[in-house]
């Protein structure tokens, strides 16, 4: 990938004046479209040798095109907290939201590469690295994201050549880090790794370019075409495909699961006596509140997850949880429907956002299986998008287990019936009102399309790492206690194991 690239290539000083100029008034004129239109965000990798030329040409897009609406972000190793998160939340902190561009220094290949290059890292978890990207990166394109990776590369006697030269004058030694000049010791070796990653993700939706960075107008003109034909790519997206509510076939059995699925097979006739509740609830929480305090926790975060139909017992259920917390220990989220903001990334990043550093906790109520259960029901999204977030949900707990997450899901389950009840009781109760809306009587007109979604959901994300707990709540009573029992149980088998080194 790397030969065609040693070929080095020359600009006139005159063609680098008139293409330049046009390159400039086309880049800034295709931006200003971009922001207006707003339906695509565009993303620049900038990757490649010491001394090739990104800093410089990173410094050239920003004077060619408006620098207000482009976000430029440089990545080296990790920081204490950010190796606390997933290896991929800190670059969801800077996407850019849509009609917006951003430009990310070292992005997320330099670490995968360093750490097989410099490190020791075994392959095969240089090669999961790598897969983790690929799906990262479709699930960009997906969104609506424009990726533009760029490789700028040098032979080994021009990386030299330029660092000599570097260092020879005064003004400009100071260029020369001992990094770099580390980093020319392994230079067949970083070549080599490099070239592997390059070849296993220059995915159709998403492929590299590899640029020349030995003459600068060359590298310069090369980098702004290419970017000019992705931002004029991204204009002629056809807009997104509309979501279509879903409906009932003639027999709606639950898929998979014949007459009987799996919410209908539960035991809702369960139930707890005042005093047996008042003790196992106290001594519960005592248990959950020495695990939250546990010296293992520093090494953990505690990630949970409430799902159910409406008047489910949600709400009431995590407030026993919180009961036996420090306040400053967790962060209870609301999941409600998207804001403008939210819209204008991909699906996952308002959760990425939550995501707690080792020693805390986070409790959404409600989550990302909304993508797959309301979105999906509702028509909020195309068929594509939900079938496609079931991979994208198991990458996503996959990444939280292996930076040390404990992932809790529960499922209240409750019967038609006592839905119906309850729905009644908060009518009639003044201090419930607000709990009842038109919204909840309809939704529960599409019970039997939130039954199938909800089987479909539990069958394809109930994982080894993060398993599904489906609770009956008929008795709010005895699911709070099962709440309980299995959160604890499972937080101290989560205590146990060691999270993945990067």
């Amino acid at each position: 990938m790397f030969e065609s690239a040693e070929i080095g290539q020359r600009v006139s000083k005159k063609h680098w004046k008139e293409e330049s100029l046009r390159l400039r008034h086309a880049l800034l004129d295709a931006q200003y479209r971009l922001l207006q239109d707003a339906r695509s965000a565009v993303v620049i990798l900038v990757n490649g040798v010491d001394g090739a030329g990104r800093g410089e040409t990173v410094n050239l897009l920003n004077e060619w095109m408006d620098p207000r609406h482009i976000r430029t972000e440089a990545f080296g190793p990790m920081t204490a907290l950010e190796r606390q998160h997933p290896e991929m939340w800190r670059f969801w902190q800077v996407l850019p939201p849509k009609g917006r561009i951003g430009i990310l220094f070292g992005s997320w290949y330099s670490d995968p590469i360093r750490a097989h290059v410099r490190k020791g890292q075994k392959r095969e978890r240089f090669l999961h690295r790598l897969e983790r990207i690929r799906q990262f990166e479709r699930m960009l394109v997906a969104e609506g994201v424009v990726l533009v990776k760029l490789w700028f590369h040098l032979s080994k006697k021009a990386a030299k050549d330029r660092m000599k030269l570097l260092e020879s004058d005064p003004k400009t030694a100071w260029r020369v880090t001992p990094q770099q000049r580390e980093n020319i010791q392994h230079y067949d070796r970083f070549v080599r790794v490099s070239e592997e990653a390059l070849r296993k993700t220059s995915i159709g939706e998403a492929p590299w370019l590899v640029i020349n960075g030995s003459d600068p107008a060359y590298r310069s003109l090369k980098a702004g075409q290419y970017l000019l034909d992705a931002l004029n790519h991204a204009l002629q997206r056809p807009d997104p495909v509309p979501g279509v509510p879903e409906t009932l076939p003639a027999t709606h059995a639950v898929w998979g699961m014949g007459e009987r699925g799996l919410l209908a097979a539960q035991d809702y006739g369960r139930r707890l006596k005042r005093k047996v509740y008042e003790d196992e609830l106290e001594r519960l929480q005592g248990c959950l509140a020495l695990l939250s305090r546990d010296p293992r926790m520093l090494k953990h975060s505690l990630v949970l997850v409430f799902e159910g139909m409406d008047a489910a017992g949600k709400g009431s259920t995590i407030r026993r949880i919180t009961q036996a917390l420090d306040a400053r220990f967790y962060r209870v989220v609301p999941v409600a429907a998207p804001n403008e903001n939210e819209r204008a990334q991909p699906y996952l990043w308002r959760f990425w956002r939550y995501i707690p550093a080792h020693g805390k906790a986070v409790i959404f109520d409600r989550s990302w299986y909304g993508r797959v259960l309301v979105e999906r029901v509702e028509g909020l999204c195309s068929s594509q998008d939900w079938m496609r977030a079931y991979g994208e949900i198991n990458e996503y707990e996959e990444q939280l287990a292996e930076s040390g997450a404990v992932i809790v899901k529960f499922w209240l389950a409750i019967t038609p019936e006592e839905q119906l009840r309850r729905f009644k009781d908060r009518e009639a109760t003044p201090h419930k009102n607000y709990k009842i809306t038109e919204e909840d009587w309809r939704n529960r007109e599409k019970w039997p399309l939130y039954e199938r979604a909800v089987e479909q959901m539990v069958d394809r994300t109930s994982t080894r790492i993060a398993p599904w707990h489906i609770v009956a709540s008929d008795d709010k009573l005895w699911s709070r206690i099962e709440v309980l029992r299995l959160l604890c149980e499972r937080l101290e088998q989560g205590l146990d194991k060691t999270p993945v080194k990067n």
